[in-house]
């Protein structure tokens, strides 16, 4: 296992199973115009520079996330861009959280505010293929993010 520590998390990684099932991996494959316009950036790697280093210390590529959804729909999306949640599942453990009373209980740490993003680790329930080794953990991400596509956004009021 090798010892990661981001933002008050401490974690234990097997970086050769993780390796292994994102080399197996396909990118997120949702047809939505969001999940699109996610990948566009990602693979343009357009994602904030911090949150990117956490993805290739991991060997693992941004355009294979596990999870994407844009979270809400904003009247001010053009100023501040479209919420999105967006995770990668990780084979390993997490080892320390924050201390924050913040989802004590459950299987997730606290949110950490950085510049551009919201990061958390934790543990989804629900799978993944390729299938992840136990133990696994989830990387959680929140952040707004542009929209970049010659499409015009789904929203309330179609464009």
């Amino acid at each position: 296992m090798t010892r990661f520590d981001w933002y008050g998390y401490g974690a234990e990684v097997d970086m050769p199973a993780t390796r292994a099932c994102y080399g197996r991996a396909g990118e997120w494959d949702c047809p939505c115009g969001h999940c699109r316009n996610f990948l566009a950036l990602a693979r343009e790697r357009r994602l904030p520079e911090e949150l990117l280093a956490i993805l290739d210390s991991l060997s693992i590529p941004p355009e294979k996330a596990t999870y994407v959804c844009e979270l809400c729909y904003d009247k001010d999306w053009r100023e501040k861009g479209l919420l999105y949640q967006l995770e990668w599942r990780i084979a390993g453990r997490v080892v320390k959280r924050p201390e924050s009373k913040e989802n004590e209980g459950t299987e997730w740490g606290p949110q950490v505010k950085q510049p551009g993003f919201y990061l958390m680790l934790g543990h989804e329930t629900y799978p993944v293929e390729p299938e992840f080794p136990q133990p696994n953990f989830d990387l959680e991400v929140s952040l707004y993010l542009p929209w970049v596509l010659d499409e015009p956004v789904d929203g309330p009021e179609k464009e």
